[in-house]
Parts: structure tokens; sequence; C-alpha cells
């Protein structure tokens, strides 16, 4: 399902992170880093609560708006009943609307905002959306402290907040359109190797999109997947051509952005988490569309929609990915 928009537009950014994050590539991108990951806060979800607060008062100050000015609050995380976004974003906004989609919910969360604008229902919304590292490793898989090794393959969950503030007031840069992803089945169940569940999720979407919008790869100046990490990514060029004939030369992963992968090793396959593609959306890629580095760019965020009792229960991770394309104006 592809939409198109007339009048959002995006009005600035907020990204807060990590150590690693801080130690990789895209740190000047970031407009706050820490040294560790409790951030003074006694417990790791407590530490990410204070992520997505940190963020939205950057944000606040950036465009001067009051918390009472902003009409709703679109965003998620992956803990237990998005837990430290609702516990986050309690005082900032009449209006919420949680959203999960794994590490897909950026873009899910912009596509919701971004039709509630067009549609006249609002004048404005801010997407926020975080992970931390630790507070997933705990909830997802065992914790640190129990030391069981990795395979290559395996992503690194990110530890920031991103923000950013859509509205009805023309800027230098529009949410040009979206398309909303299907869940894909492709009979994956190794939670180690998330690029590959993935991957089949990241081709559909974009597919679909290129197609509704009768759009060749070579119209966007880059697309990006969320957290596909490096064995991910490979996969979708390696289908993108051998099925379809794209070479897709103007593409790019997050999870393989932001960090050093030839220097963090711990990093693994790359980053992943729902602010993976937020921080690099947010930070980096709307810096550059700022300086006109990039004009057109395709945004394709991508989740494992998967639960460790599942998992348990043998059953297949499913996936989904959910694309929004951001142009100057």
């Amino acid at each position: 399902m592809t939409f198109k928009y007339k009048n959002v537009y995006i009005k600035d950014t907020a990204t807060v992170v990590g150590p690693y994050e801080k130690q990789g590539p895209l740190k000047k991108y970031y407009d706050k880093t820490y040294d560790d990951l409790y951030f003074g806060e006694k417990s790791w979800e407590k530490a990410e609560v204070k992520l997505v607060k940190e963020s939205l008062n950057i944000l606040h100050k950036k465009t001067s708006l009051k918390k009472g000015e902003v009409d709703l609050i679109v965003g998620g995380d992956l803990l237990n009943q998005i837990s430290a976004t609702t516990y986050g974003v309690k005082d900032y906004s009449n209006a919420f609307l949680g959203t999960y989609s794994a590490c897909a919910t950026s873009v899910e969360s912009m596509i919701i905002a971004s039709s509630l604008i067009d549609s006249k229902k609002i004048n404005n919304a801010i997407v926020e959306v975080s992970s931390h590292n630790m507070s997933a490793e705990k909830q997802y898989r065992n914790p640190t402290e129990y030391g069981a090794p990795k395979p290559k393959t395996a992503t690194f969950t990110c530890t920031g907040s991103g923000s950013i503030l859509l509205t009805n007031k023309k800027t230098d840069i529009k949410v040009e359109s979206s398309t909303i992803g299907k869940i894909i089945d492709y009979s994956e169940n190794d939670p180690n190797n998330m690029g590959r569940v993935m991957a089949p999720a990241a081709i559909d979407t974009i597919k679909k999109h290129l197609d509704d919008l009768n759009r060749d790869p070579d119209y966007y100046d880059l697309i990006l997947t969320g957290d596909l990490g490096v064995y991910g990514k490979e996969i979708l060029k390696d289908y993108m051509k051998s099925e379809y004939n794209i070479d897709l030369n103007n593409y790019n992963d997050c999870g393989v952005m932001i960090y050093d992968l030839s220097k963090q090793e711990e990093c693994l396959a790359g980053g992943s988490g729902p602010v993976c593609s937020a921080l690099v959306g947010f930070g980096y890629l709307y810096n550059e569309l700022k300086k006109k580095k990039f004009k057109r760019v395709l945004l394709v965020a991508t989740g494992a929609l998967f639960s460790p009792t599942m998992i348990y229960q043998k059953e297949n991770i499913f996936s989904i990915a959910n694309a929004i394309s951001l142009e100057v104006v």
C-alpha cells in the first residue's frame, strides 16, 4: 500500500546515543552522546526512559515548541508494553499513539503521523523511537551476565533515542510518499541471523514502492534499509539483481553504517533496534538532505516480528519493512 503526500514537512530532529554509537563513524551527527550505558540511572530500563526524555527535550529546544503545542506523539521501543516510550513521553503531548513493528517502528510511526497531517486531522506530530542494548538483550535473549557467545551473523542492538517533528508548515525537506509493507514468512527461525530474516521483507517493500510509483531505483540518490547488517545487505543486493535484474548502486544499510565494524568487533554484523534507522535517518540523513548532498532518499526500516516465547515453540520468525520517501523542496 503506497501513499503520496502533499503537505508534510520535517521541521527538525534530535538524537541521543550511547558509547558504542559515539565511537562509530556518524558521531558528529548526534546531538548528545554518553560514555556509559547507565546515564546516571539505576537500571537499563530507566536509562532508556532517560534517552527518550532527552531526545524530546532537545527537539523542543531546537524547534522552540512548547509541550502543549504538539498535537500528537507517535512511537515505540522494544520493551514489553513499549514501556520506555510510555514513561518517557508522558509529559510532552496531549495525545499519544504507541506503535510496534520491532526495528521497523520508526518508519511505521512516520507513516501514521504523515497520513494524519496530510489529511488535515492534525497540524504536527513528533515521532520518537528508542532502544537500549542491555534492556533489549535482557528481554529477547540471555542477559549479558550469562556470557553466551554469539555468531558473526548476529546484530547489535543500538542504544539511543531519535525524535523528529513533522508539520504541515513548509520547510526545505518534505515527506513525499510512503509504502506500508506486509508480513513476510520465509521459514526463517534463527534469532541470531536477523539480516537473513528481514531481507525478504525489505526486498518486497522496495519492489512494491518502485512498482506502485513507476520509478527506477536511480530516482533516488540513496536507498537505505534499516538494519539488515552485513549479511542481510548482501542478500538483498544479490536477490534484487538475480530476480529482478536491478542493480542497487545507490544502496546502503543503516546497521552497517552506524558502527565501524573493522574496529568495533563486538558489534558483529552491524546495528539493529528501532533506533538504528532513526539515528541514521534523523541524524546523518537529515543533515545531508539539509546540505543538499542528497535530494531524494528512500528510507526502508526493517523489523523481525518475534518473541522468545514463539521461538521456544519452534515457530518461524516473520518480518516486515516500511518505506518513506524524503525529498528536498
